[in-house]
């Protein structure tokens, strides 16, 4: 008994990961249990649509100053501790098997088909910033604090 269990442990943990099933949708915001965040699922600029289960609007992109003001109102606008997600947060939205933006669409619609802001800093520069882009699903620490790029947010759980 005890060897099915232990290789059954064993089968469990040399099987990929599945991304979505990390995922619990809870309207505008998305569980991420893996990480034990939250994410809030539209991009900045963008706003959830209840009827329509999708993120309406414009997307904003922002620079590292202006994200720190869009915390700020996220955190009185939506209570919590908002932030950057890490570069490891954000790559584990990664869907490689998904056309771009590469991500599933289900729980994060309308995302742009372009480098994201990670809160990671680039230990070798630290004037550059770590980005996940949807386009492709590759990282990349070439962006710099004054740069423009979309953001998405998330609060721990």
């Amino acid at each position: 008994m005890m060897k099915i269990k232990l290789s059954t442990l064993l089968f469990l943990a040399l099987v990929p990961y599945r991304a979505s099933a990390q995922f619990i949708e809870e309207e505008h915001l998305v569980q991420d249990v893996r990480h034990q965040i939250t994410w809030y699922r539209c991009t900045l600029g963008q706003r959830w649509d209840l009827e329509e289960k999708t993120c309406q609007g414009a997307t904003k992109r922002l620079d590292q100053e202006e994200i720190e003001i869009a915390i700020q109102q996220a955190n009185e606008q939506l209570g919590g501790n908002w932030r950057l997600p890490t570069l490891e947060e954000l790559e584990g939205l990664v869907c490689a098997d998904c056309a771009p933006p590469k991500v599933n669409k289900k729980y994060f619609p309308n995302i742009e088909r372009e480098a994201y802001w990670t809160g990671t800093i680039n230990r070798f520069n630290s004037r550059m910033y770590w980005s996940v882009n949807f386009m492709t699903g590759h990282t990349y620490s070439r962006f710099f604090a004054y740069q423009k790029l979309p953001v998405l947010l998330v609060t721990d759980r």
